[in-house]
């Protein structure tokens, strides 16, 4: 009763969303995804690199032997970089609710969030699982677990972002909460994702992970800082269908 009256007495601070900013959650997800990247990922030749699914057994199995600590940081980051982005779907999708947003595309970017963030931390946990000391002795457990951990955190990842960038897009798009070039960006990609799908068959099309996964960093941060936070000055929150203050109003009055 008390939130209701102070709701009631200043109408501008009903009208803000409260709720942690998406901008700064998806920039704590993308320095730390790309943080654990770091360890495991070398631009320069003759060093060592994670391997690719179409490379050797013992080529994988050398990589996970020699490099247990990279791996394990690589694990550790990835796993906490989930957090912010399971936050930055929950922010996200309240956001758009509390701006008026009532068709299905919010709940299609929290399906879509969620099961991003949830197979991210299962590849990262599964990885963890491979730089434990004794695993990579055994080249035929390990190079079960690289291709899981490749599955669940490639086409794993990059189709169900695909829903989380289009259900928001589609959504803040036609309400024109979003600039056109993120929404067109955010569906451009969110193609991109859905086609990574059949990478399953066909391996050649595997480079569609990556280009889903990287300009994805940049599409979730600019959609986390442009969607607005506060509802337009002729927007009343009957028509936004959030109404906190008049429904403190009239529970008053009532």
């Amino acid at each position: 009763m008390k939130t209701g009256i102070a709701d009631v007495g200043n109408p501008d601070r009903a009208l803000e969303h409260r709720g942690p900013p998406p901008g700064m959650l998806a920039i704590v997800f993308t320095v730390l995804f790309n943080a654990g990247l770091s360890f495991v990922i070398s631009f320069s030749r003759g060093r060592p690199h994670f391997p690719g699914p179409w490379e050797s057994a013992e080529t994988i199995a050398a990589y996970f032997r020699d490099h247990p600590r990279s791996v394990l940081m690589c694990a550790f980051l990835q796993f906490g970089s989930a957090i912010p982005l399971g936050l930055f779907t929950a922010a996200i999708v309240s956001r758009l609710r509390f701006l008026g947003v009532r068709a299905a595309g919010p709940f299609l970017a929290l399906f879509g969030g969620l099961l991003t963030a949830f197979d991210l931390a299962l590849s990262a946990l599964v990885l963890w699982v491979m730089a434990y000391p004794g695993i990579s002795q055994d080249a035929a457990v390990l190079r079960a677990l690289y291709y899981l951990v490749y599955a669940v955190g490639g086409v794993g990842y990059s189709v169900p972002l695909g829903i989380l960038m289009a259900g928001v897009s589609v959504s803040a798009g036609l309400a024109k909460l979003l600039p056109r070039w993120i929404a067109g960006l955010g569906l451009l990609l969110a193609v991109i994702g859905e086609l990574s799908w059949f990478s399953l068959v066909f391996p050649a099309l595997l480079f569609l992970i990556p280009l889903t996964r990287f300009p994805g960093f940049v599409w979730l941060v600019a959609a986390g800082f442009a969607l607005p936070r506060a509802l337009a000055p002729a927007q009343s929150p009957r028509q936004a269908g959030a109404g906190p203050a008049r429904t403190a109003a009239g529970g008053l009055q009532g």
